[in-house]
């Protein structure tokens, strides 16, 4: 054979190893069948299997055709070794055969194609039937009388051939591995016909079992298949047998295996299983399945007779019937036989009674039933169950199944009932999660539900029966409501009882049911009458929301107090009720606060100042003194928060005097301000309020020598540190005070710091936060400045949290949608309400109209190259740094805001950071004195402010060069007021101030220039340095004038700036679009945004 006919037929990879094969000597045996040109031959395999090849030639030797019994079934490594065996020793591939020495594999492919096609293929009609099927059954008893199982029974098949004496018997030459295998086609005498016939019923097998030689094949092991191909065997020419000459074996179209009742003349009824094959019953016991899917029965008389054929599946019950004696049912015993017997084998077994002797009522459908069980106007028990028939019979059966129930009930048709009725009633609404799960309890308006909406749904059902006892008498309730309001004494003079009522029709409402009701949402409440109103009603939507707010204050579940603070929410409640009970103390404490609420102006705003003050109050602050003498009356706290230079110190001063003509000999005030501010409150005092006696206490009693006691003893006014406040805090709270006042409240805006604590601590009967930005960063710290003066109006830090802060917070992030926004801006409104009766605040705008305009300007300063490349080269390192330390903010908090600050710096003035840069020339600066020397030169006067001393330091250093002369007031001058003083009264046209020193607390209205070096994201800190200038007592324009140098992070603070100003403006200020613009909450990612 030339070595290319092998290359063709395989591919390479197949050749490579059979080569492999080849000279590992593993061809066992190879055998050449000159007369049909076929080569056999045995190879070993990788094991110690071995593997039988067969290889048909045509004359020119090349392969027509091959077959392994390996997995691939040929054109394998075998085959490859085979004919390596008859071509002789190779090396491997041929390597020089010409394109025309041998045919192209596509040629050749096609080639074997054709000549497959051309091999003639024999008829059936060509030769009478020389194979047949011949049939076995197993498991008959050896001996006759023995004991058999019909489920033992079994039919097992095999190729058969006649013998010279024209008995059919198996051989090898058609036995099932000759017929799998074509090596043996010399020796058999099958037709291809027969062969393929044979070889497709092999290939029914189900079951992983080899059968060789001449071995039989169970049927069982066969498909459902096997039925149609055995009805195609005289196709084929196949006979079937039996294993006598005169054994009949017929196949019939259909098998049946029912349970047959038969009455008998007594009345008795005979139960027994009924084989009908072919339409005829079978009339032997000798009876067996075929798999899953026949039945045969093997009648020993003569002649010996095996029929078989296809029924439906067999299940489990239907088998057990082949086993089953036929029984005698006793005439008494037939009704039990019918009631309770019947049904359950109807649903196991096919039943009939083959004469129609007895009647087989058709089973009815399981009916689902409904027990509606009213313990209460608003409880109800649902229990479920299942109602049998049979006939006249009727049987109750538990919601679920137990083993006792097998074969009894229809659970196919109890899932789909219950299912069904889910379905239908899932789609009700307020049952959108019904399932039929055991007993049931519906309580409250789910009673009235059930009643009218559930039970008559169920009852239009088909296959459900609803049964109820008694239902109740619902009534709906639609009048409107009547609300009653009332706020009682208690044993605490700071709380008072709060009650409702609401009454519909006569009908009163019990509180606590309505309250929950409406918590959770309930658009319906149930009495216990059986009257029943709808709660989807604006005035129960205000109503729960006030509730709530109420309930929220109270740590106590279960009572409802209020407190002055919360005047607000109770004239919400009285405009919402239809009547009112206060007692007289009430009254008394809430009735100013309630008119200032509905009339915009607290009440008494005419009277005259006290005699003390030795000043013209301006309509404005007439309308401060009135509500701070209000508050202080009422012994409440109160935030007086207007704009800065608006004359805050002035009207608590007036405040001082009246409190010392109406209590002569009280215990003093005690004012805590920065102490950049304590010398500020003296002279403020001997200029408006000279009659009072006003002492400033700025060392510890250790260092001054002077006990708190001895210092107080005969004082009006004591005016003290933040840093003594905390630092004395013990020797403070010892004594007597008839108030507390805290200037610039800012200052203890953290509520976790000690000086915050210490104020919320003190034991004194009126608290005052004087502050123009009652918040600069977050709304929590307004909480912490009305935990101090106001400690009832939110006394939870958590709930304020939860309730104020964070949806205003979450409405300023970008990602906010118009649902937040719009919750944000409910809160907003409720809490500018809420701080209306104590926190007081007017802006110039309003209530200074004559206040010379403000006019502000932003000067962009770009940065010289050298200057660039430094800022650059820091701000690559710093922003990879940064944002390296921001996934854990709070931990990395100094280290990032240390960063900041060093490219802040940078953008001033690159040898801040670091001395090499001294070379490097301040863009900035040079920009600040072209301005400052014109403005000087026309006889203006400036305030400069920069948050870094060390800036200021080099401001000043070319301002001497420049001649220019000036005042400097930072964190570490000694006699501040001297250095404020001599400005005030100077010739210095500037005045350079650090931001945190002279930010705020001093009156510089002198100036009409503000400089501004290097913007801050807390805008209200620039706002106070700006209105150091711009307040009451300005007669010019004043010009505010914001250097920021140009493409640096100055740039993003100046933008974060406006959105922390659009937080204090929501919060504090009354436009209600605050948050159609977005305000991002991160705020460090913003400012390193390339």
């Amino acid at each position: 054979m030339p070595l290319e006919v092998i290359e063709d037929w395989v591919d390479e990879g197949a050749f490579e190893r059979g080569r492999g094969y080849y000279a590992e000597g593993r061809v066992v045996s190879v055998d050449w069948q000159p007369a049909n040109r076929t080569l056999t031959s045995l190879v070993r395999g990788s094991g110690a299997r071995a593997y039988r090849c067969i290889v048909v030639l045509d004359a020119r030797q090349h392969v027509v055709r091959d077959h392994c019994s390996c997995p691939l079934g040929g054109a394998c490594k075998h085959v490859v070794a085979t004919l390596l065996q008859t071509h002789g020793p190779v090396g491997g591939r041929s390597s020089g055969r010409a394109a025309a020495s041998a045919p192209a594999a596509w040629r050749g492919s096609l080639e074997r194609l054709v000549r497959t096609a051309a091999v003639p293929t024999a008829s059936v009609a060509d030769e009478p039937a020389n194979v047949a099927l011949q049939f076995r059954v197993n498991g008959l008893p050896k001996q006759p009388g023995a004991g058999w199982s019909p489920s033992g029974l079994s039919l097992s098949v095999r190729p058969a051939k006649r013998n010279t004496k024209g008995a059919w018997t198996g051989g090898q030459d058609v036995s099932w591995e000759a017929i799998r295998y074509e090596y043996s086609w010399r020796r058999t005498t099958l037709r291809p016909q027969e062969r393929a016939w044979f070889r497709d019923l092999y290939s029914l097998r189900s079951a992983e079992r080899y059968y060789g030689g001449t071995a039989w094949l169970d049927l069982n092991d066969c498909s459902r298949w096997l039925w149609p191909h055995l009805g195609s065997a005289a196709e084929s020419g196949i006979a079937f047998v039996g294993g006598a000459k005169s054994d009949e074996v017929r196949l019939v179209d259909q098998a049946t295996l029912q349970l047959d009742l038969v009455e008998l003349p007594d009345g008795s009824v005979r139960v027994g299983p009924r084989l009908e094959l072919g339409g005829a019953v079978a009339g032997t016991p000798v009876v067996g399945a075929v798999g899953g899917s026949g039945l045969f029965a093997w009648d020993e008389r003569s002649p010996r007779t095996l029929t078989l054929g296809q029924s439906a599946p067999l299940t489990e019950p239907v088998r057990a019937l082949l086993d089953l004696p036929a029984v005698v049912v006793p005439a008494r015993d037939v009704p039990d036989l019918m009631a309770d017997e019947y049904p359950r084998l109807r649903r196991a077994v096919p039943v009939t009674s083959s004469d129609a002797s007895v009647r087989l009522p058709e089973p009815e459908r399981p009916v689902f039933v409904a027990t509606a069980d009213f313990a209460a106007v608003n409880l109800v028990r649902l229990a479920w169950d299942w109602e049998y028939a049979t006939g006249e019979a009727r049987a109750r059966r538990p919601l679920v199944a137990t083993a006792q129930d097998a074969g009894v009930r229809d659970l196919e048709a109890e899932r789909a009932t219950v299912a069904r009725l889910e379905h239908d009633v899932r789609r009700v609404p307020g049952f959108e999660a019904f399932r039929v799960d055991g007993q049931r309890e519906f309580a409250g308006i789910a009673a009235l539900d059930v009643a009218q909406v559930l039970l008559p749904r169920l009852a239009e059902l088909d296959g459900v029966r609803v049964e109820t006892g008694d239902v109740p008498d619902y009534v709906a309730l639609e009048e409107a409501p009547r609300i009653s309001v009332a706020a009682r004494d208690t044993e605490d003079a700071d709380w008072f009882d709060l009650a409702v009522t609401v009454s519909v029709e006569g009908r009163d409402v019990p509180f606590a049911e309505l309250f929950r009701a409406l918590a959770v949402g309930h658009e319906r409440l149930l009495l216990a009458d059986g009257g029943w109103l709808r709660l989807d009603q604006p005035v129960f939507d205000e109503l729960r929301r006030l509730i709530e707010e109420a309930a929220r204050l109270e740590d106590r579940p279960g009572r409802l107090r209020i407190n002055p603070y919360r005047t607000s929410l109770w004239a919400d409640l009285e405009d919402l009720a239809d009547e009112v009970e206060q007692s007289q103390s009430w009254q008394r404490k809430v009735d100013g606060f309630v008119r200032l609420l509905r009339e915009g102006a607290a009440p008494d705003a005419d009277r005259p100042p006290p005699a003390g003050l030795h000043a013209e109050l301006r309509p404005y602050q007439r309308e401060g003194l009135a509500w701070l003498v209000m508050c202080w009356e009422h012994g409440l706290g109160g935030v007086l928060a207007d704009d800065m230079g608006l004359g805050k110190t002035l009207q608590t001063l007036a405040l001082v005097a009246h409190a010392r003509e109406r209590e002569p000999g009280a215990a003093p005030f005690l004012v805590v301000a920065p102490a950049s501010v304590v010398g500020n409150w003296q002279s403020e005092a001997v200029r408006f309020t000279p009659d009072l006696k006003v002492v400033a206490v700025t060392e510890t009693a250790r260092r001054s020598g002077v006990p708190w006691e001895q210092a107080a003893a005969g004082a009006d006014v004591v005016v003290t540190s933040y840093a003594l406040f905390r630092i004395e805090h013990d020797d403070v709270s010892a004594l007597d005070w008839a108030g507390l006042v805290l200037d610039e409240a800012q200052f203890v805006k953290n509520h976790a710091t000690r000086a915050n604590q210490h104020a919320r601590a003190l034991r004194t009967p009126f608290k005052l936060a004087i502050t123009g930005t009652p918040l600069e960063n977050d709304v929590m710290e307004l909480w912490s400045t009305l935990a101090i003066v106001a400690p009832g109006l939110y006394p939870s830090a958590t709930r304020f949290r939860d309730d104020v802060a964070r949806p205003i917070e979450a409405a300023a992030r970008p990602s906010a949608d118009d649902d937040a926004r719009t919750h944000a801006g409910q809160v907003l409104e409720r809490l500018r309400r809420r701080l209306r009766p104590v926190l007081l605040r007017r802006t110039k705008e309003q209530v200074a109209p004559e206040l010379p305009d403000r006019q502000e300007q932003v000067h962009l300063v770009d940065l010289e190259p050298a200057h660039r490349r430094a800022y650059d080269t820091h701000l690559h390192r710093e922003r990879s740094r940064l944002l390296g330390l921001l996934d854990d903010f709070d931990a990395n908090r100094l280290a990032i805001f240390r960063s900041l600050n060093i490219l802040r710096r940078l953008a001033l003035d690159a040898s801040l950071v670091d001395e090499k840069y001294a070379s490097v020339p301040s863009s900035k600066l040079d920009a600040l004195m072209e301005q400052l020397e014109p403005v000087a030169a026309e006889g203006h006067r400036a305030l400069v402010f920069s948050q870094f001393t060390s800036y200021l330091g080099l401001v000043a250093d070319r301002c001497r060069a420049a001649g220019l002369a000036f005042e400097y007031l930072d964190g570490s001058t000694r006699r501040r007021a001297d250095v404020v003083d001599r400005f005030r009264s100077g010739s210095a046209p500037l005045f350079l101030v650090s931001l945190r020193a002279g930010g705020f607390g001093l009156n510089l209205t002198e100036a009409d220039y503000v400089y501004l070096l290097d913007p801050w994201w807390n805008p209200a800190v620039e706002q106070q340095a700006i209105d150091r200038t711009h307040r009451i007592g300005q007669t010019r324009k004043v010009m505010v004038n914001r250097m920021v140098s140009r493409g640096t992070i100055e740039e993003k603070v100046m933008a974060l700036a406006r959105r922390k100003r659009a937080v204090f403006d929501a919060v504090l200020g009354d436009d209600e679009h605050a948050f159609s613009r977005a305000i991002s909450s991160d705020d460090v990612r913003a400012l390193l945004a390339e």
